[in-house]
């Protein structure tokens, strides 16, 4: 990559904005201003266009940041180049070539380089190919300086004058040993099993209980997300996360558990247990939040671009949703985290027929005494998965 590669990709990023001014009134002419509703736009009509997509993450990191100083993958070089009338990245670049400027199709090694390599390795010094040979060095016997060397006699009786001296106290010397390292051995392994079971207690002596959730109107799984709250005594209380089929397992010594369970389409619900003589297993049943659950159906539901069903649709979100709603998006990225939008806002973009809309979720949400809708919190999850 060069700096010139990133003065292309810049001027690529303007040619896109231009490609989508075409047929497009997004609430700022200037492409890094977009945001919300004016993404998934974009994002339809480079589906439509190209035949490709990029992430909401993508768009932030190359879109939002000018200039760049890193540039995208390929793939997406190509992608937006298609979207903006040219055959590939490399013709985009063909056409804008700056002064001096020389384009390479590719990167192979050239005949000169490759001659060029050649012509080191021949060069370079050769190793010795014989292995350098070893010196044997000779022993020779050690003299003997026995005076009496000749006389077999007296050597015969010098051998038999070895006696071994104190042969009785070596051998006790070690069998007093043996038992002495024998004893710390018991000791020190009776000390390890001790600091094991102290370190360990709460493992060994614990009991698993297993917990799973159903709608108690359906009969079936539970929708989303459970948010579980166990609470002990002098403690600060242990959160837990639930995904939906899920089930919750909890490891305790303790004689009593309570659990303060909630899930944005579902009551509030807390449990106490005395698990003395509580089953391993339960099956709680949770009570569902039928406006809750009203406003997500159609939050997500697909009208197939037919008007009488999109006005339906508004409608029965006007109903749901209080005109003082506090609604959230919550964005992947580290640009931006948050937006907030009103109440026509949301209904405008839940009732755009777009793909994006299958990946709605709701991260949280609530109601006042009268049932109206009067908090969304929620997300549209990306379908590009990050290499």
């Amino acid at each position: 990559m060069t700096d010139l590669d990133l003065l292309h990709f810049e001027q690529l990023k303007k040619d896109v904005q231009v490609q989508y001014l075409k047929e497009h009134t997004p609430s700022h002419d200037d492409i890094s201003k977009w945001k919300g509703i004016d993404i998934i736009y974009f994002q339809e009509d480079l589906r439509k266009k190209a035949k490709g997509n990029i992430s909401e993450k993508s768009f932030y990191t190359y879109f939002k940041n000018s200039p760049v100083t890193k540039l995208p993958r390929i793939d997406m070089l190509n992608l937006l180049s298609i979207y903006a009338g040219y055959e590939s990245w490399y013709g985009f670049k063909k056409q804008h070539l700056f002064a001096g400027e020389l384009l390479k199709e590719d990167e192979e090694i050239t005949n000169d380089e490759l001659a060029e390599i050649e012509k080191t390795v021949t060069e370079s010094p050769a190793l010795p190919s014989e292995e350098i040979p070893v010196q044997k060095q000779e022993i020779k016997p050690t003299e003997n300086t026995d005076l009496q060397k000749s006389n077999t006699d007296n050597q015969e009786i010098k051998e038999n004058q070895k006696i071994p001296a104190a042969a009785g106290t070596d051998q006790i010397k070690p069998k007093k040993s043996f038992i002495r390292r024998n004893i710390w051995a018991a000791v020190t392994a009776v000390l390890v099993i001790l600091t094991g079971l102290l370190g360990f207690k709460d493992v060994i002596f614990s009991k698993t209980y297993k917990y799973c959730f159903t709608d108690a109107d359906r009969g079936v799984g539970v929708v989303n997300t459970i948010e579980i709250k166990v609470i002990k005594e002098n403690e600060s209380p242990i959160l837990y996360k639930i995904k939906p089929g899920e089930c919750f397992y909890y490891s305790t010594k303790d004689k009593n558990l309570k659990m303060q369970i909630s899930s944005p389409f579902y009551e509030y619900l807390e449990i106490n247990r005395s698990l003395e003589n509580a089953p391993a297993e339960e099956i709680i049943e949770l009570k569902p939040d039928d406006y809750k659950m009203a406003a997500y159906y159609f939050s997500i539901k697909d009208a197939n671009g037919d008007p009488e069903e999109l006005k339906r649709k508004r409608n029965q979100l006007e109903s749901l949703i209080s005109k003082n709603a506090v609604i959230y998006q919550i964005y992947d990225n580290n640009i931006y985290g948050i937006e907030r939008l009103d109440k026509q806002k949301y209904i405008t973009l839940v009732t755009t027929p777009t793909t994006s809309l299958k990946n709605l979720s709701v991260i949280e949400m609530k109601k006042d005494n009268n049932g109206k809708i009067i908090s969304i919190k929620f997300k549209i999850a990306t379908d590009e998965k990050n290499k």
